[in-house]
């Protein structure tokens, strides 16, 4: 990931910078920390592009470490997805992958330290009781009436919670802070609950697990972390965080910084929200390319290279920017696959024409560029024959005054030939336009028609030629900036109806065999990506990654 050309802020990296100058700071170590319970979004991706790219350009490393201190909702798939996402955005892990369970011995003898030492209690409070007794905001909590419990009496409960001897939230252990304190989450934290849950990595040994705030620093601290970066909403949990620190025998203490999540407009990033979606059928798993997933826009289309410019281009501050516009996300993949997707014509709306002056059987080859402006791309061999499929949106009986394309006695070019001309409209007894003729001027092969101007230009397939393509039209999965913002009504009711339309069309014979993944720009339609999943020799399906104009490109000109 370039980042010393970059014009976009990045106080992290300013600030480790400046500690490497200044002889504060040699190695430094970050981590990724990702709880594995559902696939990573493009918020995620932000944090990726942050924490390895730090490491990548001072010389340190980046951890991939799986918080995994809730067994009941993560899976194997998870962890699984989440590896090969990170290395799909082109970015590797230092040493062996870590989990948060491997380091389930240390935490609890740390918790057995805590209570040792007074500052940890067994508490037989319900969870409704331990949030009355917490207090709110503008009042103190209360203690509990087990807060003074001996450490001996402690130890022992905490090794029966251990074993298994109570059932689930009969006791918890929480730390002994200040049920006074401003900062609600030093009011006693839980540290330790019972669940009687089978964990992907520990199996059945435990039968209580960390909270994530007691694991997550502690965590960090194992590993030698220097920089443990998060997102605002752990900026109240700072002073926890540190108080793990002072109060535990830790081998290192890691410094945390807190940076403004993103925020997308026309996009959810709660992971309970998209997993409802996945729940409810509502898309067709976490990768559906509607979704904001990184393997969901994988499938769509976007390139490892367009998620880390837009990371890089939106930068990174403690301010709430608001909103980040979809426009500036489509703008990186726009621009990365103009200069790198191959060029092909795609038909998605076919209409018959039939080239009235061109002989049965007549065949011509066009050898065209398979990029305007990349010699080191195959070149492509575009069959021309007397049947041709066009895009039934290229022609209009009545067409207006401003419309180039084909008409009625009209003539248009047809991309890389000739220019031909519109002379009789075929319908069918609906009155359904289902076939047009029309003749050729053979003496426009590579040049303009004498004496006249043509304005438009088509593409086309040859019709016996042509690969048939199922093409999937993906578009925003919600109608409203902000799906979520009103936290009194249902998101689902902003549902786009018609964020997937799907069409079969029919393709040049380049395309004819492409890989899954495999991308290019249908001219004058937009980009488009073989499905990984769907996509296979026999039946070719492509998911529209993104239309051709650049809304955020006129933006920047106008700034």
């Amino acid at each position: 990931m370039t980042t010393e050309t970059s014009s976009a802020p990045n106080f992290i990296r300013n600030q480790i910078r400046e500690e490497i100058e200044a002889g504060r700071s040699q190695q430094i170590v970050t981590r990724f920390p990702p709880e594995p319970n559902g696939f990573l979004h493009i918020g995620h991706a932000k944090s990726i592009c942050l924490n390895f790219g730090l490491a990548e350009q001072f010389g340190g490393d980046c951890h991939l470490r799986f918080d995994d201190t809730n067994p009941a909702k993560e899976e194997q798939a998870y962890i699984d997805a989440i590896k090969d996402d990170v290395q799909w955005l082109g970015f590797q892990w230092a040493g062996d992958v870590r989990y948060a369970s491997d380091y389930f011995d240390q935490l609890y003898a740390w918790a057995q330290h805590l209570v040792s030492e007074g500052k940890a209690y067994v508490d037989d409070l319900s969870p409704d009781e331990i949030r009355e007794y917490r207090g709110t905001l503008t009042a103190a909590g209360r203690p509990s009436p087990y807060r003074d419990r001996s450490a001996e009496e402690n130890l022992d409960l905490l090794e029966r919670m251990r074993r298994g001897d109570f059932a689930e939230g009969e006791k918890v252990l929480r730390a002994k802070i200040d049920m006074a304190a401003p900062n609600i989450n030093l009011r006693d934290p839980i540290l330790y609950r019972i669940r009687h849950a089978e964990h992907h990595q520990t199996g059945d040994k435990w039968k209580i697990y960390p909270s994530y705030d007691f694991t997550h620093g502690q965590s960090d601290a194992i590993e030698g972390v220097t920089h443990s970066v998060c997102t605002l909403e752990f900026e109240d949990h700072r002073p926890l965080y540190e108080w793990f620190l002072d109060n535990l025998p830790v081998p290192a203490k890691p410094r945390q910084i807190e940076f403004a999540r993103l925020n997308l407009d026309y996009t959810l990033t709660s992971k309970r929200k998209l997993k409802s979606l996945v729940d409810n059928a509502i898309v067709d798993g976490w990768d559906d390319p509607r979704m904001p997933t990184i393997s969901g826009m994988r499938r769509r289309g976007y390139t490892p290279a367009s998620l880390r410019k837009f990371c890089e281009m939106i930068g990174v501050t403690r301010a709430d920017g608001g909103l980040v516009e979809l426009a500036m996300l489509t703008h990186a993949i726009r621009s990365d696959l103009e200069d790198n997707a191959p060029r092909a014509m795609c038909v998605l709306k076919p209409l018959k024409v039939v080239l009235t002056n061109v002989a049965e059987g007549h065949e011509e080859v066009y050898d065209v560029p398979g990029h305007p402006a990349r010699d080191d791309m195959p070149v492509r061999r575009v069959p021309f024959t007397r049947e041709l499929w066009i895009d039934r949106d290229d022609f209009m009986e009545e067409p207006p005054k401003k419309f180039f394309r084909l008409a009625p006695g009209k003539e248009v070019r047809l991309r890389n030939s000739y220019v031909i001309r519109c002379d009789d409209v075929i319908k069918d007894a609906a009155g359904e336009i289902v076939e047009l003729r029309c003749s050729v001027d053979f003496d426009t092969l590579g040049k303009n028609p004498e004496g006249r101007k043509v304005k438009g230009v088509i593409h086309w397939v040859s019709a016996h030629h042509g690969v048939p393509v199922e093409v999937r039209l993906y578009d925003n999965l919600f109608m409203v900036e902000q799906p979520d913002k009103d936290k009194d009504a249902d998101f689902l009711d902003h549902l786009n109806p018609e964020s997937l339309v799907t069409v079969q069309g029919v393709a040049e014979p380049s395309l004819a065999g492409s890989e899954a993944e495999s991308r290019f720009q249908f001219e004058r339609v937009g980009y488009f990506c073989a499905d990984r999943h769907l996509s296979r020799p026999d039946k070719l399906v492509f998911n529209r990654t993104v239309g051709l104009k650049d809304s955020w490109a006129k933006i920047q000109k106008k700034g």
